[in-house]
C-alpha cells in the first residue's frame, strides 16, 4: 500500500493547519496499538544490542551508525518468529515503536566514544560511571524536548524528508504490505550475514578459542579455575585461532629476510595489512564507493607517503625504549593535526555554504517563522504539549549546568552560555539531517571548542563538557527528529513516541554505560597508573596512562573521535593557554597550512559541482585518523556492492539485483551486528573468565 503524501505544490502553498487536517483524516491510525508492554520490551532489549554495537564500531571508526532500519528488520522477524508458536503478530505502529525505542538507545554511544573519552584522556581520570551514565540521561533527555516542538516545523509544516527516517517509513510499509516476502527476504538475509559474520568472528576470537581449549583440559582436574589457567597458562595461550589478518604471511617474509618495510618501518606495525573485520566491511558497504575512494587516498598520502618521508627526516622519532611502531604512535606524534585541518576546514566551509540554515535557525527562535501562532491548533490532544518543553528544557538545561560544574568543574557561567547556543547548534543540524540526512556532529562540536577553549584556555574540561553538552542535545534531537518521520508517514502517535524515545535514552545508557567500562578500561590498574603518574612527574611530560589503557598502540580499539577532540582541545591550550608551543613542530605546521588549503579548494569544488566531485576531504581526513587496515577493510566492502551494483543494476528483476542491491543494507547491517556482538562477547570472555592468563 503506497503511504499517502502531499504534493510539492501541497507543501508550499498549504498552512500548517490545512497540512495538520489532511494528516488528521488520512494518515492518522488513532485506534491502533502502538506503546504496548511487547514493543516497548522489545526495542528496549534491541536498543540495547544495537548500542552495544554502535559502542564497539564507534571506538574502532569514531562512528555511530544508524540504527533505524536494523531494528525495523530485526523486530519484525522476532515476532514473525514468536507468531508462529502463537503469539499475535506486531502491528505496523508497534514495530515503528520499537524501532524509536532502539533508535533513541542507538545514538547514546556519541558521547562515550568522542568528547567523554577525550576528558579521561586530557585529565588522566577515570570518569566515575554514574557521571558518564547521569551527564548522558540527562543531556538525552534535554535533546527529546527540544525535538519535539521542532518536529512541528521541520516534519509538520516543512515536510523535511530525512532520508534515513523515511526509509524506514518505507520499509515498515512494505513489511506490512501486500510486498511483505520481499520483506521477510530481507530478514532473512540480515539474519545469514549476522550469523556468518559471528561464526567467523567466534572462531577467529583468541579468547573464545582459549577459554574452550581450557574449559575441556579443565574438566575433571578438580583444580580451581584460576589455578588451572595459572599451570596452564603458555598452552592455552597458544590455542589456535583463526588468524585476524595475513600477518602469518609476514612472518614468513621476516623469516626470509623480505619482509615490505618503509623507510626502515615494517608496513604491517603501521598498519597496512588487509585484515579479516567483517564489521568494517559491512561499515564499507553502508558508505559506499566514493567516500571509501576518498580514505584511502588519504590513508595513501598519509602512510604510505608522507610517515616515511618524516620518518626518514626524522621528524617522527622511533618509539622510546625500542619500541614497536603502530598507527597510533604515528598519528599522535605527527600525522593527527594535519587529518584534523582538513576535515575541520571542510565541515566549516560546507556548513557556512549553506546561510539560509542560519536564516531559518535565527527565526525560529525569534519567532518569526510562524505567522499564525494564534491559529486553532487541530493537533493539540495527540502531539506532545509544548508546554512539557518550555518547562522541562530550562529544568534540565539547569540540571546539565549544575552537572557540569559540580563533576567537571565549569564555570556557571559558561555553561550556561552554552544553552542558548545549544539551541541554535540543534537548529542547524536539524536542518542539515532533514535535507541529507548527515548531522554535522563533527564539524559543530568545534563552534564550542573553540569559543569555550578560546575563554578558558588552561581548564580542558570547559572545552571539552560544554561541546559534549552541545553536540549531544543537537545530534539526539537531530537524529530522534529523522526517528520521528516514520512514525509521521504511517500515523503514530506522537506522545507514544516522545515516551517511546525516552524509554530507548534509558535502554542506552543502561546497556552501553557498563560495557563501556568492560570494553575499555578492564586493563586499569591503579598501582600502574600510579607508577605512570610518577614517572612523568619525573620526566616533565604529560601522564597518558588512561588513553594508553583505552586505545593502547596496536589494539583494536582507536577513537578516532576522541582523537580529534583531544587535539582541538591541546591546540586551544597550545595557542591560548601560554604553552610552550612545542606541540607543533615546522613540520606539522606546514602540513596543516598545506591541508587546510586543500580542505577549502575541495570543498568548493565539491559543492560549485552540487556534489558530482567524487573526491571528499572529509572523508580524506578520516583515512588519515582511522587505523589503515580498518580503511582497507571498509574499502573492500564498499568495492564488492559497488561492483555488484554495476553488475545487477540493468537487470531489475534479477535474483542477485534483489540480494546485492536491494537487500545491500540488511546484508551490511547483519555483517556489523554479528560481527561487533561477538567480539564485543571475546573482550568480555577474555576479561571475565580468562583474567587469570595476565
Amino acid at each position: 500500500m503506497a503511504i499517502p503524501h502531499l504534493t510539492d505544490e501541497q507543501i508550499r502553498t498549504w498552512t500548517r493547519d490545512q497540512k495538520d487536517r489532511w494528516w488528521l483524516d488520512n494518515v492518522f491510525r488513532g485506534s491502533m496499538a502502538q506503546l504496548t508492554l511487547r514493543s516497548a520490551l522489545t526495542g528496549f532489549l534491541l536498543g540495547g544490542a544495537l548500542s552495544a554495537t554502535n559502542l564497539y564500531v564507534g571506538a574502532k571508526t569514531g562512528w555511530t551508525l544508524g540504527v533505524g532500519i536494523t531494528s525495523v528488520i530485526l523486530a519484525f522477524a522476532v515476532f514473525r518468529i514468536m507468531a508462529r508458536v502463537g503469539a499475535r503478530d506486531m502491528t505496523i505502529l508497534e514495530n515503528n515503536c520499537s524501532q524509536s525505542i532502539a533508535t533513541a538507545a542507538g545514538y547514546m554511544t556519541g558521547p562515550l566514544i568522542s568528547g567523554m573519552a577525550a576528558y579521561m584522556w586530557v585529565e588522566n581520570v577515570v570518569m566515575p560511571w554514574w557521571q558518564m551514565l547521569g551527564f548522558n540521561i540527562v543531556l538525552s533527555l534535554l535533546g527529546v524536548l527540544v525535538a519535539f516542538p521542532m518536529k512541528r516545523r521541520f516534519i509538520n509544516d516543512e515536510q523535511q524528508p530525512f532520508p534515513e527516517g523515511r526509509a524506514c517509513g518505507v520499509v515498515l510499509d512494505t513489511l506490512y504490505s501486500s510486498a511483505a516476502n520481499v520483506g521477510v527476504f530481507k530478514a532473512r538475509a540480515l539474519a545469514i550475514s549476522a550469523g556468518a559474520a559471528g561464526l567467523i568472528t567466534f572462531i577467529s576470537g583468541a579468547s573464545y578459542m582459549r577459554a574452550i581449549a581450557g574449559f575441556f583440559t579443565w574438566l575433571g582436574s578438580g583444580k580451581p579455575w584460576s589455578q588451572h589457567l595459572a599451570d596452564n597458562k603458555q598452552a592455552i595461550l597458544e590455542t589456535w585461532h583463526l588468524p585476524h589478518d595475513v600477518g602469518f604471511f609476514y612472518d614468513w617474509l621476516a623469516s626470509l629476510g623480505a619482509e615490505p618495510k618503509l623507510a626502515g618501518v615494517p608496513i604491517r606495525q603501521i598498519g597496512l595489512i588487509p585484515t579479516l573485520e567483517l564489521a568494517m566491511i559491512g561499515a564499507g558497504g553502508l558508505m559506499g564507493i566514493r567516500a571509501a575512494v576518498s580514505m584511502i587516498i588519504g590513508m595513501v598520502i598519509n602512510f604510505v607517503i608522507l610517515v616515511p618521508l618524516m620518518v626518514h627526516y626524522g621528524e617522527i622519532k622511533p618509539p622510546p625504549n625500542g619500541g614497536a611502531w603502530s598507527p597510533a604512535y604515528v598519528l599522535n606524534n605527527w600525522a593527527l593535526w594535519w587529518g584534523i585541518t582538513i576535515m575541520i576546514v571542510a565541515s566549516m566551509i560546507a556548513m557556512f555554504a549553506k546561510p539560509q540554515v542560519f536564516v531559518d535557525a535565527f527565526r525560529m527562535l525569534t519567532g518569526k517563522g510562524n505567522k499564525a501562532e494564534n491559529r486553532h491548533d487541530v493537533l493539540k490532544d495527540i502531539e506532545l504539549p509544548l508546554w512539557i518543553s518550555w518547562i522541562g528544557i530550562p529544568i534540565l538545561g539547569a540540571a546539565g549546568v549544575f552537572l557540569a560544574w559540580y563533576w567537571f568543574e565549569v564555570p556557571i557561567i559558561y555553561g550556561a552560555t552554552a544553552i542558548p547556543l545549544i539551541i541554535l547548534l540543534t537548529l542547524i543540524a536539524a536542518s542539515s539531517t532533514g535535507l541529507t540526512g548527515i548531522t554535522p556532529t563533527g564539524s559543530l562540536s568545534k563552534i564550542p571548542q573553540f569559543t569555550y577553549g578560546a575563554l578558558n584556555p588552561k581548564h580542558p574540561p570547559t572545552n571539552l563538557m560544554t561541546a559534549v553538552m552541545c553536540v549531544e542535545v543537537a545530534s539526539n534531537a537531530s537524529n530522534l527528529l529523522m526517528d520521528i518521520k516514520p512514525g509521521y508517514m504511517l500515523g503514530a502517535k506522537p506522545r507514544q513516541q516522545a515516551i517511546g524515545h525516552c524509554i530507548g535514552v534509558v535502554a542506552g545508557a543502561l546497556a552501553s554505560t557498563p560495557l563501556f567500562y568492560a570494553l575499555f578500561m578492564s586493563d586499569y590498574n591503579a598501582a600502574d597508573a600510579a607508577a605512570s603518574a610518577a614517572a612523568s612527574a619525573e620526566a616533565g611530560v604529560a601522564d597518558t596512562y588512561i588513553q594508553n589503557v583505552m586505545a593502547p598502540a596496536g589494539g583494536q580499539f582507536t577513537f578516532p573521535s576522541a582523537l580529534q577532540w583531544k587535539g582541538v582541545s591541546d591546540l586551544m591550550a597550545t595557542l591560548f593557554g601560554g604553552g610552550t608551543g612545542t606541540l607543533l613542530t615546522t613540520s606539522m605546521i606546514i602540513s596543516m597550512v598545506i591541508a587546510g588549503v586543500a580542505g577549502v579548494v575541495l570543498e568548493v569544488t565539491r559543492i560549485r559541482t552540487k556534489n558530482k566531485f567524487p573526491i571528499s576531504p572529509i572523508a580524506i581526513g578520516l583515512g588519515v585518523v582511522i587505523p589503515p587496515l580498518y580503511t582497507l577493510a571498509m574499502f573492500a566492502g564498499a568495492l564488492f556492492f559497488w561492483i555488484m551494483n554495476n553488475i545487477y543494476k540493468s537487470k531489475p528483476d534479477s535474483k542477485g539485483n534483489l540480494l546485492w542491491i536491494q537487500t545491500q543494507e540488511p546484508i551490511c547491517a547483519g555483517l556489523i551486528a554479528g560481527a561487533a556482538l561477538v567480539g564485543i562477547g571475546d573482550v568480555l570472555v577474555r576479561v571475565f573468565l580468562l583474567s587469570g592468563l595476565g
